[in-house]
């Protein structure tokens, strides 16, 4: 009988013991939990926490042009430039590098303030555009016909082709004027490629009001004052378009560019333009009548001399005084206009070229003054040249 009471004992004590164990289990489990859940939200919180400082890092950085670090004494100092968003810098670009793509470039060189008026004094400028192969032969003469002028009333910009850099002093008005370029092959749509490039480059300098398209030989026959007169108060541009029956003007038009383009319309003229400023954003964003032409006009049919003669007569020949201000000799019926050599330089020769004994448009009358520039001139032209300049040229 002793013996069963300790038995019994012992089972009581066993149970016991078990279910303290069960308990202490139970209340590991609860604690773990617990310890669980409050990790888990105080790591939301630092997460939470650390999101919003690098929101408000990124932040402030859009304000930071530049960080510099430098060290003095094992001490690392940090100095913060912010960035300059003047209205200067935004009307007219500082440096004329950049990484944009053609597409890029014409989009951002399309936008219209919406606004009338300027919140600035606005002097018009003139955009001498050089569309080049490589050197400027006629460097010397132009930068004399630039020498003691306003350089807020003209602005330059050099197309060459790539790898070519433009060699002159930093005292030269066209040191640092290439803009980014791409290879141009003559008779193709990369020629307007080119031009719609400059253009677009161009643009970007809200001042300028008046793009002018010129070549490596291509010279001034007037003074920068009478040039920018003219080009300035004139009310129209200078797009030359006319109808060529000819197997070398219709003749190269294409039946696929129906129904946009008819025959009809299809004009030729000579590249070498001069237009406003709202023309020039009108031809840097077309892109339905450029990919026509792209597709359609190869050779023998030629981009440069039917695009914008084409355009121009479709939408704004009203605006146009439909021809060119740049001299160009085609007496010779060939492919090429004529070149002159330094035993064609005499004064009496550039007169003849200022003053020709003809009148055309100007504004709502008529004018002896036809040309602005002329070409082609070979580089032997160009001593000859600078020796008459003042006499004949004004400059």
């Amino acid at each position: 009988m002793a013996r069963n009471r300790e038995k019994e004992d012992a089972n009581r004590v066993s149970v016991k013991d078990s279910s303290f164990s069960l308990l202490k289990l139970i209340s590991v489990l609860i604690v773990f939990v617990i310890g669980v859940v409050l990790g888990l939200a105080s790591s939301s919180h630092i997460d939470r926490y650390f999101l919003y400082k690098g929101e408000e890092l990124t932040a402030r950085s859009m304000y930071i042009d530049t960080v510099q670090f430098s060290e003095n004494d094992g001490k690392v100092s940090v100095n913060c430039q912010r960035e300059d968003i003047s209205l200067n810098n935004f009307i007219r670009s500082k440096r004329l590098s950049h990484r944009m793509t053609d597409e890029e470039l014409f989009w951002r060189a399309s936008l219209v303030p919406e606004k009338e008026g300027f919140p600035f004094k606005r002097v018009p400028k003139v955009a001498f555009m050089f569309l080049t192969r490589g050197p400027l032969p006629m460097l010397p003469l132009w930068e004399k016909f630039f020498r003691d002028q306003d350089p807020e009333k003209y602005s330059i910009y050099v197309h060459a082709l790539p790898g070519y850099e433009l060699n002159v002093s930093s005292s030269s008005v066209f040191f640092r004027r290439q803009i980014p370029s791409q290879h141009v092959e003559w008779g193709s749509i990369s020629l307007v490629d080119a031009e719609k490039r400059l253009l677009a480059n161009a643009l970007m300098d809200f001042l300028n009001e008046r793009f002018v398209l010129l070549s490596e030989s291509c010279i001034p026959i007037y003074n920068f004052q009478t040039v920018y007169k003219y080009l300035v108060g004139s009310m129209h541009s200078f797009v030359e378009s006319y109808d060529d029956p000819s197997r070398h003007g219709r003749g190269r038009y294409s039946r696929w560019m129906q129904p946009h383009i008819h025959l009809s319309e299809w004009r030729k003229g000579s590249q070498w333009f001069e237009i406003h400023r709202t023309l020039a954003i009108k031809i840097i964003s077309d892109t339905k009548y450029y990919t026509l032409f792209r597709r359609y006009c190869k050779p023998s049919c030629y981009p440069d001399e039917h695009y914008l003669p084409t355009f121009f007569e479709k939408f704004y020949g009203s605006l146009s005084a439909n021809r060119t201000i740049t001299y160009v000799d085609w007496t010779l019926l060939s492919p090429h206009p004529a070149t002159y050599t330094a035993s064609n330089i005499t004064e009496g020769f550039i007169e003849s070229l200022r003053k020709n004994g003809t009148r055309c448009s100007y504004n709502t009358g008529t004018t002896s003054v036809c040309f602005l520039f002329a070409r082609k001139f070979d580089p032997s032209a160009l001593n000859p040249l600078l020796n008459i300049t003042s006499k004949v040229m004004g400059f």
